[in-house]
């Protein structure tokens, strides 16, 4: 396993990545000043994005269903937690945006390679209890 998205798990047999982006800001805004440099202040933390690219190759790694799954998780808008295969959570996390570049078409158009990417974005980790409170009180 290299990192798992809430159930999914990113691994040879669903779709593996090979490079993973991380980018963490945090929040230091600006009030003008005469005479004198902006004074800035610290406010917090700001944006947590993950971008993963990797690619599939459905006859020997991976599968096409994947990427539809992860599609689905998407359109849930739901968070979900964020582990690697070390055990590091990172958090609740979003899937904010996906790309898919297909090649190499068998006769009937399926795809031989897909190189895809996916955006994450980190939200409060209130959110993620919001939501496993709300399925809670469902099956009630």
């Amino acid at each position: 396993m290299l990192m798992s998205l809430d159930q999914f798990v990113f691994g040879l047999n669903t779709a593996s990545f090979h490079e993973l982006q991380r980018r963490t800001s945090w929040k230091h805004p600006t009030t003008a000043r005469v005479g004198a440099r902006n004074a800035r202040q610290y406010t917090g933390q700001g944006d947590d994005t993950i971008t993963l690219t990797g690619l599939l190759t459905p006859n020997q790694f991976g599968t096409l269903q994947s990427l539809v799954t992860l599609r689905s998780m998407a359109d849930a808008g739901d968070a979900y937690v964020l582990v690697d295969g070390a055990g590091r959570v990172y958090g609740a996390f979003i899937i904010e945006g996906m790309n898919e570049g297909q090649t190499l078409h068998m006769q009937d158009g399926t795809p031989r390679r897909i190189e895809f990417t996916i955006e994450l974005s980190r939200v409060d980790d209130s959110d993620l209890k919001n939501r496993t409170q709300a399925a809670s009180e469902e099956l009630e």
